[in-house]
């Protein structure tokens, strides 16, 4: 994001980010906590200030303030007017994580509805919406993913003792994920790197309903039925071609 100015907390609690984030840093200490389903979190970008309740306008500048609160993210999007009044008092809030400025950009009309293969983005989406810690693993590389893409942006780390989790957000959205590093051993990628693509392929499962789903069965194209009917064709004409026993033949038979 063109311009971005971010505020990170104590560098000592998060370590360098994987992306270049350039900028001031602002004290602020994080207590221990453990990770937790509510670390699986998307935050949409807000349509008006969170302060004064203007509804945004289409290339306007605004703020993003993210937080932890109550043992979940909490995300704050303040117009620049609110923020020339408030912002400074940010980063002293409780639970303060990270701050940042964006673009605000009218979203686009939703398309029609079309039956397609789930494509990275919208798997990602639908994985962190079910909570459900078996997704962890491919919740984090559809997010590595996205992120060499350019799609996500980490905007911060938080790290602890024995976890770590990444603050991304969507470029074109302004939408913040929350993934949790779920530490992934080399012998555990490739089977992850499986179930990503299966994901890709045929979608989350459905219940009741095997996953992935079975193959159908294959039907005969015209050129099967061509190759049968040829076949058949060519035996009857070799039935048809044999010589036929002779009476003499028969008496010795």
């Amino acid at each position: 994001m063109a311009g971005d100015q971010r505020r990170f907390t104590n560098p000592t609690e998060v370590g360098a980010n994987k992306s270049t984030l350039n900028g001031r840093h602002t004290r602020c200490f994080i207590g221990p906590r453990s990770t937790r389903l509510s670390d699986w979190n998307i935050q949409s970008r807000g349509h008006q200030c969170h302060a004064c309740n203007t509804a945004f306008e289409d290339g306007i500048s605004y703020h993003t303030v993210l937080a932890y609160e109550n043992n979940e993210y909490v995300r704050q999007d303040i117009c620049t007017t609110c923020w020339s009044q408030e912002g400074e008092g940010a980063p002293s809030r409780k639970g303060f994580i990270s701050t940042w400025q964006g673009t605000y950009e009218a979203p686009p009309p939703a398309p029609p509805e079309a039956i397609q293969k789930d494509n990275a983005e919208g798997l990602l989406r639908k994985l962190v919406e079910t909570g459900e810690t078996r997704w962890r693993e491919a919740s984090y590389i559809l997010a590595v993913m996205l992120e060499r893409k350019r799609v996500l942006k980490v905007k911060e780390q938080i790290k602890e003792a024995d976890s770590r989790v990444f603050v991304y957000e969507m470029s074109q959205s302004g939408d913040v994920f929350t993934i949790p590093d779920p530490n992934l051993k080399m012998e555990e990628l490739e089977q992850v790197q499986i179930e990503v693509a299966t994901l890709l392929e045929y979608g989350l499962p459905v219940e009741g309903k095997p996953w992935p789903p079975e193959p159908e069965p294959e039907e005969p194209t015209a050129e099967t039925d061509d190759e049968e009917t040829a076949a058949s064709d060519s035996l009857e004409t070799t039935e048809a071609s044999e010589p036929k026993p002779t009476p003499a033949a028969e008496q010795v038979a």
